[in-house]
């Protein structure tokens, strides 16, 4: 009697796959208030890049910053407390997660000049694709945020490790972090006036003889040899497979 209820009884029904995650795909949602008031910080934000990089934090007012963002002016004050604010959450989008990514690749590199090559030509190729990044940079380059932190502390910082392993020949650490900073804002600056696409001046290279040809790789090994390794080292070093092109930069 009992086998024939158990056979009469209706199949249970599986449930299909895509219906049982559903549930956790809603709870994984962002909330839509979340959403829009991160939306705005980045609008805050990319207006204020845009503005600073052309006229630095002083000459930035922040309806300014709301005007160009599209973004009311109170609704700032939701975001940030001050403009002095928005400048040092900016400088840590920037430079910091920027500095971030390098830190990330050095990770697989053992040998200190490799470290400094990686690291110039990702700021050079960075600066060709974001040139307002780019004009950040110089315009902030020397000041106490950058070099106190991000890119600056680390590159002092790659420079010691190289003197302690006896890779680079400097008597003076902090001379020659200076030496290859300013080397590198300047290249920055080269390859935004005279080098990479849509170059205001990119024909005096030219007129002067010069070649804008793979800029990146001729400044990473003329550093090198600033740090005292021979000329055919150092273009090797430079001329290397490139790591870490996949990553990202957080932009937000």
């Amino acid at each position: 009697m009992s086998n024939n209820t158990e056979s009469r009884r209706t199949p249970k029904r599986s449930i299909p796959e895509a219906a049982t995650v559903s549930a956790p795909a809603v709870e994984e949602r962002e909330p839509r208030g979340a959403r829009r008031k991160r939306e705005t910080r980045t609008r805050l934000l990319d207006a204020a890049l845009m503005l600073m990089a052309e006229k630095g934090m002083e000459g930035v007012a922040v309806n300014e910053i709301t005007e160009a963002a599209d973004v009311g002016f109170g609704s700032f004050y939701n975001h940030f407390e001050s403009k002095e604010a928005i400048y040092s959450a900016l400088i840590d989008r920037v430079f910091e997660d920027f500095a971030d990514m390098l830190d990330r690749l050095a990770d697989s590199l053992s040998d200190p000049a490799e470290v400094v090559a990686v690291s110039v030509r990702h700021t050079l190729i960075r600066t060709r694709r974001e040139s307002v990044w780019g004009r950040l940079l110089i315009r902030e380059g020397f000041s106490a945020h950058v070099l106190s932190r991000g890119l600056g502390q680390r590159l002092l910082r790659d420079v010691q490790r190289g003197i302690a392993a006896k890779r680079f020949v400097l008597a003076d650490p902090y001379i020659g972090f200076l030496s290859i900073g300013g080397t590198v804002l300047a290249a920055i600056a080269a390859e935004l006036h005279f080098v990479g696409p849509g170059a205001s001046a990119a024909g005096v290279l030219e007129e002067l003889g010069f070649s804008g040809e793979h800029f990146a790789e001729r400044t990473a090994a003329g550093l090198l040899q600033v740090l005292g390794l021979q000329r055919a080292e150092a273009e090797d070093i430079a001329r290397r497979a490139l790591p870490g092109t996949e990553l990202k930069v957080k932009s937000s």
